[in-house]
């Protein structure tokens, strides 16, 4: 990341049919894929929560490959920025 480029924090909550398709695994895989650290996991409602830290750009970009991939088992989404925190080292599944 550029000294001048401040990270942010993306916290997205997944709901339609996310748990029992490999969605957490999907994700862990794509972000791999990007500049990016956090963590996925499932929620007792149902749903499945990420929550992603790095460049804006890295951000969106493992987003939407995340969409695309997993789109058809998503039927809402709801996201919240805030400031990165730098607490994560790597992007993982949790239980």
């Amino acid at each position: 990341m550029e000294p001048n480029e401040e990270a942010e924090c993306r916290e997205v909550y997944y709901s339609g049919r996310v748990q029992g398709v490999g969605f957490r695994y999907t994700a862990r895989s794509i972000a791999r894929q990007f500049a990016v650290t956090g963590y996925v996991k499932n929620l007792p409602d149902g749903g499945v929560e990420i929550v992603v830290e790095g460049r804006a750009e890295e951000v969106r970009a493992m987003l939407r490959a995340i969409q695309a991939e997993m789109g058809r088992y998503i039927r809402g989404v709801r996201e919240t920025p805030s400031r990165a925190t730098g607490v994560f080292s790597g992007f993982d599944v949790r239980f």
